[in-house]
């Protein structure tokens, strides 16, 4: 039986659009016919858990019981969970997966675990990068540059870019371009999976009248997010092969 794998989607610092990442997380692994599940941290009503219902549960991760419900479970479920950490907790639920043997079991083979680290466009943010990596032994550790604003991520000025984002051997780059503005706001509104809007389909799967326009910036957003996806061989990590292209199966 494959090993299950476990992606916690997150940062100490809020507003860096973790939640925007975890949606284009849920919405690859099904367009790859991959058997995921999603908790959703913000007890006790998610973001997450509204665009993805029927496969995504609230829990509070500072509980034992919801920490019994998500690892007690990792054997008999999907093969991969993705787990939306609340603003501000990554590095207290890090600490947390530490206490219960978690990172011991990743280190040792046991399970296979990710990290999606959400970066900002500030140095507070990227101040986290030291305290986050501390936790990354036999984890696979990825920098995640989101641009929800026009922020170049300091890139201008080389020093301050290399002393965050080259001190950091084992961890992986990845960019999510910025999405059209009209577009992400229609998407919010219509409270459907990208990928559906993409179809143009509502919430039951019922025809739905989103924007021609908006649905092509989604597109084309969308494709470019799973180009890094496939760039970073996301589906290797459950051993399956990528089926995207363009944003569509």
């Amino acid at each position: 039986m494959a090993k299950p794998v476990v992606i916690v989607v997150g940062a100490d610092k809020g507003g860096v659009g973790k939640t925007t990442v975890s949606r284009t997380l849920l919405d690859y692994f099904s367009a790859n016919n991959v058997q995921t599940r999603a908790f959703d941290t913000e007890s006790p009503r998610g973001t997450l858990k509204r665009f993805h219902p029927e496969i995504t549960e609230i829990v509070d991760m500072t509980t034992t019981a919801d920490q019994m419900k998500i690892f007690d479970t990792l054997n008999s479920g999907p093969s991969v969970t993705v787990i939306d950490v609340r603003a501000g907790l990554l590095s207290p639920a890090l600490a947390s997966l530490r206490d219960i043997g978690f990172l011991d079991a990743a280190r040792s083979g046991q399970i296979t675990f990710a990290v999606f680290h959400i970066l900002g466009p500030s140095i507070a943010s990227l101040d986290e990068i030291a305290e986050t990596s501390s936790f990354m032994t036999g984890a696979k550790y990825y920098l995640v540059k989101n641009f929800i604003n026009d922020t170049q991520f300091f890139q201008w000025d080389q020093s301050t870019y290399n002393s965050y984002f080259n001190k950091i051997k084992d961890a992986t780059d990845l960019t999510i371009p910025k999405l059209n503005e009209m577009a992400y706001e229609q998407v919010e509104v219509s409270s459907v999976p990208f990928l559906k809007f993409v179809a143009n389909k509502g919430i039951n799967d019922d025809a739905a009248n989103y924007s021609f326009v908006l649905r092509g910036y989604v597109r084309h957003w969308l494709a470019n997010v799973w180009s890094e996806y496939d760039r970073i061989k996301l589906t290797d990590l459950v051993g399956a092969k990528s089926t995207t292209r363009g944003g569509e199966k």
